[in-house]
């Protein structure tokens, strides 16, 4: 209402004085009237005055109308919206297609000064990249942003890295993105914690999912009732202390980690800690060539002593081709192979609860490894390799390129049990152990070595 009632005061105004103006015309025009009608009446050339005054008027009001109808109808100034111009001699370099695309994720730091984070937003820009996202990370001298970039196919790595740097960045790194780095960050949180509350498995895999590409490894207690790691931020380095009294080390290559990341993985660290060891439900129950059913089920800590009771059950060169160690050993392996820090357990009990197998993937840094354990009386029925199929669909979603298993030159059977996965295989011996690497995204797999 105080706008129109101004408008309205403004408009009021303008008519008094637009009155003034046409009465003032009017005494001019009766003038100018007089004194050619003088002039018409008393001088030899009235007619030709006459004459005159009438061409004179019909050009001023043919004139007058052209401009009416050229500009009566033009939008006023401050309406004009140069994003609705569609005028033809527009730079085609602004609404060109760019052709193909790739995602980048981009970090880099910048001073923390006014318009050092504009100077790479425009040198960007200048190159054709989109920036989708963008993160910022206070330290104590500068700022580091990290950017998710969709740029031109053309456009290399390189030339990404060189124009921030041009542009005032330092301590640059560019490394490609894919689509699941497209939701943004407090999404990508809430999922990964979702996930970590339902299992307690998904610890190290949401720790790597939130920091791209790096290392996880998780280290017991040096003995019962010693104190507890520190938690430590050095760089490319970070250790937490783990719930189960032992440390969890994060590490990753040439990108040092900020009090921001410390922070985001100190609080899945706790939401873990708080919600105690946890393993999914979930069954599925199967029916083998012969017409027995089995269940197949992710185990954990509390299958400690049913275990422990199969490996009583199975022969020395069982347990000597999965364990690779004294027989006698066997069984202070299991503590930590159903610890669901370190991966994840299948087990696989017949009808009356008791369990025959056992099918770990665990979790060695950016390696899968994959191992399976069956009951003598149970072999050769198909369960080592379904189990192995599940092991490599749990590695496949947690976004793994491959899985490894490692076991006796002379197991032929571990080996054709690989085979029938169908995945193309890698055999490396050593010293009578064989190493078999199955690669599940051949396009992105990277090479293994031993």
């Amino acid at each position: 209402m105080p706008h129109l009632t101004s408008t309205n005061a403004k408009a009021r105004r303008h008519h008094w004085r637009r009155d003034l103006i046409e009465l003032a015309a009017i005494f001019v025009a009766v003038a100018t009237a007089d004194l050619l009608a003088n002039l018409v009446a008393h001088g030899p050339d009235g007619p030709v005055l006459l004459c005159a005054s009438a061409a004179a008027l019909a050009a001023t009001t043919g004139f007058h109308t052209w401009w009416a109808r050229r500009h009566s109808h033009s939008p006023p100034a401050l309406d004009h919206d140069p994003a609705l111009d569609t005028d033809t001699d527009a730079d085609p370099a602004l609404t060109a297609d760019l052709g193909p695309s790739l995602l980048w994720r981009l970090r880099t730091t910048v001073r923390d000064t006014p318009g050092s984070l504009g100077a790479v937003c425009t040198a960007l820009a200048a190159h054709g990249v989109d920036i989708l996202t963008l993160q910022a990370h206070p330290l104590a001298e500068g700022t580091v942003d990290e950017f998710l970039l969709r740029a031109p196919a053309s456009l290399a790595p390189g030339g990404l890295s060189r124009a921030v740097t041009t542009a005032g960045g330092r301590d640059t790194w560019v490394e490609r993105a894919d689509t699941h780095d497209l939701v943004d960050t407090p999404t990508r949180m809430l999922n990964l914690a979702t996930r970590t509350a339902m299992d307690a498995a998904e610890l190290p895999l949401a720790l790597r999912q939130l920091f791209g590409r790096c290392s996880i490894r998780s280290l017991p207690a040096d003995r019962p009732g010693s104190a507890p790691y520190e938690e430590v931020l050095e760089g490319t380095v970070m250790r937490l202390r783990d719930p189960s009294g032992g440390s969890i080390t994060v590490e990753r290559p040439y990108l040092p980690f900020t009090p921001t990341e410390f922070a985001r993985a100190r609080a899945l660290v706790e939401l873990d800690a708080r919600l105690g060891v946890r393993v999914p439900k979930g069954r599925d129950v199967l029916t083998l060539p012969e017409g027995n059913a089995i269940t197949i089920r992710r185990a954990g800590p509390e299958d400690l002593a049913a275990a422990s009771a199969m490996h009583g059950r199975c022969s020395p060169s069982t347990l000597a081709q999965r364990y690779h160690g004294p027989v006698r050993d066997t069984d202070r392996y299991l503590e930590h192979l159903l610890s669901p820090r370190f991966g994840q357990t299948l087990a696989v009990e017949t009808a009356s609860g008791r369990i025959v197998a056992l099918a770990h993937l665990l979790w060695d840094g950016d390696e899968s490894e994959v191992a399976v354990l069956v009951e003598d009386d149970w072999q050769r029925r198909g369960i080592g390799v379904e189990l192995l199929r599940r092991l490599t669909d749990l590695a496949a979603g947690a976004h793994r390129d491959s899985v490894y298993a490692v076991t006796q030159a002379t197991n032929t059977g571990m080996v054709a049990t690989m085979r029938r996965l169908s995945l193309p295989l890698d055999y490396q011996v050593e010293d009578g152990t064989l190493v078999i690497t199955a690669t599940l995204s051949p396009a992105d797999a990277p090479a293994r070595t031993h």
